[in-house]
């Protein structure tokens, strides 16, 4: 999209059209954050009110009360925007756009499609994790400037809770790369193409487990029930927001938000295929018609549409299954918190990723060998098929006489 826009500038003013491709990106980026918010606010009260055998908002905006998160928009950006007498005005201020910019800047490597990224990354998986843990920095800046102690504290258990469980989840996501053999999200999602059984997720019983690993720790990441220390635990109070009201208040849950989406598409790109689906149509469409589909910008334009509403599907249904986990079990003591992560979480991490090194190297068949797809090997990086194109390049040129030498040897 840059260099497509840069060619409607001149030579000196083509950082215009790279500035104007960042704008677009940017604008479609933090929609996602806010319409997701926007609808999994609204889902999640229908969700806990099933589970509590209530129906939940029935009349804004209709019989499912569809604009209930507008109503609560709208309250929040009216209601008074107070500060505590002892709070540090710059840092309490600062607070929720830094948690909020962490939650979007992740995005920014997060493919959609096969090439539909806005900042495609060989390290792409390494920096999604890398920023979502920095989340946690505007969660301490909130309690240590609030003035209160309530706050000091949830923000507290809220970064050993994060920190700790960096780890495990840090150990659950190298099991994709290590089978993929890269770090490039787009690659990996490339690599799951074909039938369902292609997904990594069938790749062996091991990586099966991992996942559910992974989950708890995504859940505990982002602070979600029943890890949520950070708003209650020996009391009931907001922990770091409870000082907070308005629409800085409102920033903290779009954060988390974000934050839950962000988890919900990484495994759906690690685990489930990404944007590839159940049934390769369009794939197989392509290899039944490569000459007038392949070539075809309308075609591949449309399949990668489709290839976004499968992936936000995925993740979507990730984000229901995390309320479902919320409405359902109790909060846990902290002490219970750090003991899942470290007795339990760590260890099944360290056993599966063996189990899956051995798997692998051993060539043990599974549910991934019934129906046979691309070798995931083919599928690279952009960059490595780019040096491989030059060295075959320059291989052929070293191979190609020059026409003096040629001359030369007719002679």
């Amino acid at each position: 999209m840059g260099e497509y826009f840069a060619g409607w500038f001149p030579a000196d003013w083509e950082f215009l059209g790279y500035t104007l491709a960042a704008l677009v990106q940017a604008i479609l980026l933090i929609h996602v954050i806010a319409l997701g918010a926007f609808v999994f606010i609204w889902a999640e009260r229908k969700v806990s009110g099933r589970i509590q055998d209530r129906l939940g908002p029935t009349r804004t905006g209709g019989k499912f009360g569809w604009l209930q998160s507008l109503a609560d928009g709208i309250k929040l950006l009216s209601k008074e925007d107070l500060m505590p007498k002892d709070a540090d005005p710059i840092l309490f201020k600062l607070a929720p756009y830094v948690s909020l910019a962490a939650s979007f800047t992740a995005f920014v490597a997060v493919p959609f499609a096969a090439g539909w990224v806005a900042l495609p990354l060989n390290i792409g998986l390494f920096f999604v994790i890398a920023i979502l843990g920095l989340e946690v920095f505007g969660v301490i800046l909130a309690g240590y400037s609030s003035g209160s102690k309530w706050s000091l504290f949830g923000a507290m258990r809220q970064a050993a809770q994060v920190v700790s469980y960096e780890v495990p989840l840090g150990m659950c996501v190298v099991v994709p790369v290590m089978i993929c053999g890269t770090m490039d999200l787009v690659a990996i999602g490339e690599q799951q193409r074909g039938w369902f059984t292609n997904w990594l997720i069938f790749h062996d019983p091991f990586i099966f487990i991992i996942f559910w690993v992974y989950f708890a720790c995504a859940v505990a990441s982002v602070n979600r029930a029943p890890f949520d220390l950070a708003e209650a635990e020996s009391e009931l109070v907001a922990g770091f927001l409870t000082e907070y009201s308005g629409m800085r208040w409102s920033l903290f849950f779009m954060a988390e938000y974000g934050s839950m989406i962000l988890v919900s598409l990484l495994a759906s790109i690690l685990f489930f295929g990404g944007w590839n689906g159940p049934i390769p149509i369009f794939t197989g469409l392509i290899d039944w018609f490569p000459d007038y589909l392949g070539n075809s910008w309308v075609f591949t334009t449309f399949a990668n549409l489709v290839g976004v509403v499968n992936i936000l599907l995925k993740a979507s249904i990730g984000v229901i299954i995390m309320m479902w986990v919320r409405w359902t079990f109790p909060r846990l003591r902290v002490d219970q918190v750090i003991t899942m992560c470290l007795k339990y979480c760590v260890p099944i991490a360290a056993v599966c990723l063996l189990g899956v090194m051995f798997w692998t190297a051993l060539g043990i068949g599974f549910l991934n060998d019934l129906v046979p797809s691309q070798p995931r090997a083919m599928v690279r990086e952009s960059w490595v098929e780019e040096g491989q194109r030059r060295e075959a390049k320059r291989f052929d040129s070293l191979q190609t006489p020059s026409t003096d030498s040629a001359k030369g040897e007719v002679e």
